[in-house]
């Protein structure tokens, strides 16, 4: 039949096509979209016990339209991803209950009763003790499991070949790692933060940095990563008391380097403190690089015996873990800087009465991330370099 673009009425009759409704009445649908990218349905069940959700990746950018194509494959990228993550952590991604690759949809578990992390945040909830040490954990099993150590060197080869992504990465290197840099026509920022933009423009120092966590990221096939790893791809909530963590919207998925995942969650984790500060609402937000680092560690080396090479032993793996960690923060300030004077900013500031101070606080340690990166050597280090901005 072809690929199709798939409307509100077409849902019900689409879902028992795929073998995904047999219930006698249809269910009812509505659209939820909310993301930059893509369309998301939920069908309901007349009486309410059941719901789906179906996802599908548009010709183009849908909050632009078809002024912004882009290749709908990349929802190929998410579900190779969550086939993945489902192997080794499952309770932290939304249950998946089939891909329909001409059509680039997904059909998924209904997470309508969970939140947004950004949004609760950027409402004054804290993290609660369970957020980030899952994030570290769900980063720690999906790059162990799909890097040379979790995985036998030919079946690497392969997913490294399936994973390419040119167009999705290329948007990352002009967006994030080299865009906010230099005069750009997607760059914008608040008439208040002039003197920084132009400072970090100007500073060659800076830029040499990030050019180095460019190639980085261009070049460290290290293990398949989220890719888009930030708040507002989290959702959090209880259900039968116990806490949930989902992670989800993994289409930029490819294969790269360990610390970026880290790092654009630390990154928006250190953005979300900003705002706290600003508000006078902090609560558990310092802890939160520190408590996803030591999840994420710890379970990377209760993994490490598993390591299907034996020749990376324990020595390396140290070497390897400090390597991860210097790169996540320096990746962590690139995101800093490109949510604040770059594109694609974000909510936690721009709602502010006033976001120029924390924005101001916000640039400046995403500035200090990447240039002391190789001296912050421990949460605590990071810890001091906040309290140090003025």
């Amino acid at each position: 039949m072809g690929y199709r673009i798939l409307e509100t009425d077409d849902i019900p009759a689409y879902l028992r096509e795929r073998g995904h409704w047999d219930d006698a009445a249809d269910p009812r649908v509505r659209e939820v979209s909310d993301g930059n990218m893509n369309r998301v349905f939920l069908a309901t069940s007349t009486d309410g016990t059941r719901s789906l959700a179906v996802k599908q990746a548009l010709p183009w950018v849908r909050v632009a339209g078809p002024s912004w194509p882009m290749n709908p494959d990349r929802a190929d990228a998410e579900a190779r991803a969550y086939e993945q993550v489902a192997k080794v952590a499952p309770d932290k991604i939304p249950a998946v209950h089939g891909y329909d690759p001409e059509n680039y949809a997904l059909v998924m578990e209904d997470m309508s009763d969970l939140e947004v992390l950004r949004t609760l945040l950027n409402e004054g909830a804290p993290y609660g003790p369970h957020t980030s040490a899952r994030i570290g954990e769900f980063v720690a099993q999906f790059s162990f499991a799909t890097s040379d150590f979790g995985m036998a060197s030919a079946d690497r080869k392969a997913l490294i070949a399936a994973s390419v992504s040119p167009e999705l990465c290329k948007i990352t290197e002009d967006v994030v790692l080299s865009e906010p840099y230099i005069e750009h026509e997607h760059n914008h920022w608040h008439e208040g933060l002039d003197d920084l933009a132009a400072q970090f423009r100007a500073d060659a120092g800076l830029r040499t940095e990030v050019a180095d966590l460019r190639h980085t990221f261009m070049t460290g096939a290290q293990a398949l990563l989220h890719g888009d790893l930030h708040t507002g791809s989290i959702m959090v909530g209880e259900r039968e008391g116990a806490p949930v963590v989902r992670v989800f919207d993994p289409e930029f998925s490819f294969v790269g380097p360990i610390g970026y995942d880290l790092g654009l969650y630390w990154a928006n984790a250190l953005v979300s403190e900003e705002r706290a500060r600003a508000l006078g609402t902090l609560s558990d937000h310092e802890d939160q690089l520190r408590l996803s680092w030591e999840a994420f560690e710890t379970e990377f080396r209760r993994l490490w015996p598993t390591r299907v090479d034996p020749f990376f032993d324990d020595a390396y793996l140290d070497r390897f873990l400090c390597r991860v960690w210097t790169e996540s923060l320096g990746y962590a300030g690139t995101e800093i800087i490109r949510r604040i004077i770059g594109f694609a900013h974000l909510t936690d500031l721009t709602t502010l009465a006033d976001p120029i101070p924390a924005s101001r606080r916000a640039l400046l340690l995403g500035r200090e991330l990447i240039l002391r990166r190789a001296e912050l050597t421990s949460p605590n280090a990071v810890r001091e370099a906040v309290a140090s901005l003025t």
